[in-house]
Order: C-alpha cells, then structure tokens, then sequence
C-alpha cells in the first residue's frame, strides 16, 4: 500500500469551486513546492506541475480541454488503437513495472529532447513518490535493456501520466499498451490521463474532454482501488 506523506501546508486551486470553474487558462496556478504531499493534493484536485521559464518557478496546469485515453476492458489492448507494424514490435518487447524508474524519468528528461521540461527537481520529486508507492514506470526492454518507458502517478484509479520515451521504434507505444491492459483490467472506474492530446496521441486513441467532465471523470476514478501496486 502506498504511504500517504504529510499533508501540504499550500492551498492548491479547486477547479470545482464555482469561482474558479469559467477559468479559460490551462496554467492555474504559481508557486508551492513538489513535496509528495503537494504533488498528491494537486493532482486530486486535477493539476499537475511544471517548471517555469525563471529558475525555481513552479507553474500549475489544468488544461482546459484534456488529454485521456478511453480505457476498454474487452478491447485486446486495453483501448489503444495498435497497428500492425505495433504489433510486430510488441513481439520483440519485455514489458516490466517499475524495476527502473529513476533511469525512465531520466531518459523522458533526457537535455537532448525538443522541449524538455524534466529537471534534477521534478526528478527528485517523482523519485520519492515512487519510494512512497504514488509513482510508476511501466517499461519496454529488449534483450536486457532499457528501450522505452513511462512514468506516472497512480491514485486510486486514477493514473496521471507525466512522460514517456522510446529508443526503439513503437518501444513507448508498447509501454503504453502494458499500461492500458493492466488499468482496464482492474475493478472500478479508471482513468488514463495524459495532460494534453498531440496528433502522435491522437493517433493511439486519445481523446480531448472539456475540464468539467474530467474533474468528473476523476472525483469517479479516485474511489477505485489501484491497479498497480
């Protein structure tokens, strides 16, 4: 069972509080910290942090239109969309939990990245929730090693994933895939968030859902047992 940490001294934004609801900004918030009971808080009330342009800043998201891949128990993988040449892929890839999460969330930050948000603070940070039981990896390895991987947090039935990264071809995709099967298996309203949809995501079945549907989508998953640990 994962430890609940102490709880965070901030008072985070409700995006369920009728004057905050009309908020047409995806960033709702600056400032606070990472400790674990900060990032837990936050992503109960469905935010997620990043770092800012100025060293030491901390931005909160809560996008207006989010990121989440529909789960779907009777779907062979979980509810991602899986092509044929995925498939032939996913023949040749290990799919392991959290045996390496510190290297996962080190290669999803890895400098040499377009628009790498992943600092030695968010890496730190994640690396005491994983510690605690809040954070996962769900990982892709071939002949031994590491080609692929994801990282989120996991509250209930609520899996909030951060980040994600491949050194073989479809290696993330089919950590994905891993992902999508165990969390559509479990009892419970689930859901798979992924902050926000890009054309790659689109493509593996993630949807767009207006901000008030996935704070409902939410306050529904957060009852559920987790499925991973």
């Amino acid at each position: 069972m994962p430890i609940e940490p102490s709880r965070t001294p901030w008072m985070l934004p409700d995006l369920r509080s009728p004057s905050l609801e009309a908020q047409v900004d995806d960033m709702v918030a600056v400032g606070a910290d990472l400790a674990p009971g900060t990032l837990l808080a936050a992503y109960r009330l469905g935010l997620f942090p990043m770092p800012g342009d100025v060293p030491g800043e901390l931005l909160w998201f809560s996008p207006v239109e989010r990121g989440v891949l529909p789960l779907d128990p009777d779907a062979e993988f979980g509810g991602v969309r899986v092509t044929s040449s995925l498939r032939k892929s996913m023949k040749h890839l290990e799919i392991r939990l959290d045996t390496a999460f510190v290297d996962v969330v080190r290669a999803c930050g890895d400098p040499k990245r377009e628009g790498g948000w992943i600092n030695q603070e968010i890496i730190e940070a994640y690396a005491e929730l994983h510690r605690l039981g809040w954070a996962h990896s769900v990982e892709a390895w071939r002949d031994g090693e590491l080609v692929g991987g994801l990282y989120g947090i996991e509250i209930g039935g609520l899996f909030a994933g951060e980040s994600m990264f491949h050194r073989a071809r479809d290696a993330s995709k089919a950590a994905l895939v891993g992902l999508a099967r165990a969390l559509a298996a479990a009892p419970g309203p689930r859901l798979l968030d992924v902050q926000w949809q890009t054309a790659h995501l689109a493509s593996l079945g993630v949807i767009e859902v207006p901000r008030v549907e996935y704070l409902e989508l939410l306050d529904d998953a957060l009852g559920s047992p987790a499925a991973l640990g």
